[in-house]
C-alpha cells in the first residue's frame, strides 16, 4: 500500500485537478439520469404508451430517486471520509469504511426491494399514480420490474464515489457508461421490437444497472491505494458514525427531492383535476407528464452541477487532511464561478428552446394543449436555475469539508420547508400555476441563506 499515490491533490494545480476529477463524475452522473431519461423518450414517441406511459415514468420516477439517496448516503460518505483519511495516512480507516459501505448498501437494498413488492399499489397511489386507470396500469408495470433491479441499481451508484476516492474516475465513469450503453441499445428492441411496452423499458434498464453492479464488484478487487481484507467487511460503528454523517447531506437532497415530487404530482392531480381542459379525462395525465420531463431537464443539469461539485470532493478532503486550506478555498471558487456558468447556459435553452425541447418527448403524438403547457413548465418551473446551481454547489462543497451538519440543515430547508411548503401553499392561491412557481420561489430564498454559508466558508479557509 503506497500512500503517496494520492498525494498529486495536494501538489497539482487545481484547474488541472478539477477538471480531471470533475468531468468523469458529471459524465458518470449524466449517464446515470440518462436512464430514466431515456427511457421515458423512447416511452414518449411510442404511439401505443404516449403520455399516459410519460405520467406513469414520471410517478415511479420519485421512488427510484430513494434507492439513490440511501446509495450516495452511503457512497459519498464513505468517498469524503475515504479522501480524508488518505490524507492523513491512515489506512486503517480507509479500508474499514470501504468494506462496511458495502455491506451497508447490500442489507440496505434488500431491505427497500422487500418494501417495494409488498407495497407496491399504495406507494404508486401516494406518488399519484391514480391520475387515471391506464397510467396507474402503465406504473405498476413498470415499478415491479425496476423494483427487482434496485439491489444492482443501489450497489453500482454507492460504489461509484468510492472507485474515485480510490484514485479511479474513469473507471468510474466507464462503468456508468457500460451500463447505460446497455440501456439505450435495449430499449428500442424491447419497446418497438417486442413491443413489450413499460415492461421493456424497465428491463433494459435493469440489465444497464447489472452490468455496472458487476463491473463495480471487479474494481473492489483491484483497488490502487485500498485494498480490502476479510475484517473490512465486520461491522465497525465507529468508522460507520463518522462516515455515514458526511453522506446525510446527499441523502437529504435526494429524499427530500422525493418529498417535493410526491407533494408536487399530488398537487397537479388536484388541481389539475379543476382546471377547464386538464379536467377532462382525455388530457388528466397531461400536466403530471409535462412537469416530469421538465424535472428530467432539470436533472440533466443538477447532475452537472452535483458532478463538478462532487468531484472536487476527494481533492478538498485530502487537502483539509493535509492543511492545505489555501488550496481548498482558491477551489471553492472555481467550483462557484464554474456552476453559475452551467445555470446561465442552460437558463438560456429552458427560455428559449422549450417547443424544441419538448419535441424530444413526443409532442407531435400530443394534443396542442401539450406543447402549451410544457412550454409554460419550462420557462416558469427553470426560470432561476443560476440560484439553484450555486445553492447545490455550496450544500455539496460544504459536505466535503466535513461540515455534515451546516450542509444538512440548508439541505433540508432547501428541499423540505422550501420545496415542499411551496409547493402545497402556491396552488392554494394560483392553481396549477402554483406548483410551477414552487421552484423558482424556493430557490431564490434558499439563495439569501447560501450567500451566508459562502461567506462563512471563506472565512474559515483564510
Amino acid at each position: 500500500m503506497n500512500e503517496s499515490k494520492n498525494a498529486f491533490l495536494e501538489e497539482e494545480k487545481l484547474g488541472a485537478l478539477m477538471r480531471k476529477h470533475a468531468i468523469p463524475c458529471v459524465i458518470s452522473l449524466l449517464v446515470a439520469a440518462l436512464y430514466n431519461i431515456v427511457d421515458q423518450i423512447f416511452i414518449a414517441n411510442a404511439d401505443y404508451l404516449g403520455s399516459y406511459g410519460n405520467a406513469a415514468n414520471g410517478v415511479v420516477f420519485p421512488l427510484t430517486v430513494v434507492a439513490l439517496a440511501v446509495a450516495v448516503m452511503v457512497g459519498d460518505g464513505c468517498c469524503a471520509f475515504v479522501s480524508i483519511c488518505l490524507g492523513s495516512r491512515n489506512q486503517e480507516n480507509a479500508h474499514r469504511s470501504i468494506g462496511n459501505s458495502v455491506v451497508l448498501c447490500v442489507v440496505g437494498s434488500l431491505i427497500l426491494t422487500v418494501i417495494y413488492l409488498i407495497f407496491q399499489e399504495p406507494i404508486l397511489t401516494a406518488f399519484g399514480g391514480r391520475v387515471n386507470a391506464e397510467t396507474f396500469a402503465q406504473a405498476k408495470s413498470y415499478f415491479f420490474w425496476i423494483t427487482l433491479g434496485i439491489p444492482f441499481y443501489m450497489f453500482g451508484q454507492a460504489m461509484n464515489p468510492i472507485i474515485r476516492s480510490d484514485g479511479s474516475p474513469k473507471f468510474a465513469m466507464a462503468s456508468t457508461l457500460a451500463g447505460a450503453a446497455v440501456n439505450i441499445a435495449l430499449d428500442p428492441v424491447f419497446i418497438f421490437a417486442f413491443r413489450w411496452g413499460m415492461m421493456g423499458a424497465a428491463v433494459a434498464t435493469v440489465l444497464g444497472q447489472i452490468l455496472t453492479a458487476v463491473l463495480a464488484v471487479w474494481y473492489l478487487c483491484h483497488l490502487k491505494v485500498v485494498r480490502l481484507e476479510k475484517r473490512s467487511f465486520l461491522p465497525d460503528w465507529g468508522v460507520i458514525r463518522h462516515f455515514i454523517p458526511l453522506g446525510v447531506c446527499s441523502f437529504l437532497a435526494q429524499i427530500s427531492l422525493v418529498a417535493a415530487m410526491a407533494a408536487i404530482n399530488n398537487m397537479i392531480r388536484k388541481y389539475g383535476a379543476m382546471d377547464a381542459v386538464f379536467g377532462q379525462k382525455e388530457y388528466a395525465q397531461i400536466p403530471m407528464a409535462v412537469v416530469s420531463i421538465v424535472m428530467k431537464f432539470f436533472q440533466i443539469v443538477i447532475s452537472v452541477v452535483i458532478g463538478m461539485a462532487a468531484g472536487c470532493i476527494p481533492i478538498v478532503g485530502y487537502n483539509i487532511g493535509a492543511g492545505r486550506k489555501d488550496r481548498a478555498r482558491q477551489l471553492f471558487t472555481y467550483l462557484l464561478t464554474a456552476e453559475a456558468i452551467v445555470g446561465l447556459l442552460t437558463l438560456l435553452i429552458a427560455e428559449f428552446l422549450p417547443g424544441q425541447l419538448i419535441q424530444i418527448f413526443g409532442a407531435s403524438n400530443e394534443s396542442h394543449y401539450y406543447t402549451e403547457f410544457a412550454v409554460k413548465a419550462f420557462r416558469i418551473y427553470l426560470c432561476l436555475l443560476p440560484l439553484a446551481c450555486v445553492n447545490k454547489a455550496t450544500f455539496i462543497y460544504l459536505q466535503s469539508l466535513g461540515e455534515a451538519l451546516l450542509s444538512t440543515v440548508l439541505s433540508m430547508v432547501r428541499e423540505v420547508v422550501f420545496g415542499v411548503g411551496f409547493a402545497l401553499l402556491l396552488p392554494l392561491f394560483l392553481g396549477l400555476d402554483g406548483v410551477l412557481w414552487s421552484m423558482p420561489v424556493s430557490d431564490a430564498l434558499t439563495f439569501v441563506i447560501s450567500a451566508v454559508a459562502i461567506i462563512h466558508t471563506y472565512r474559515k479557509l483564510r
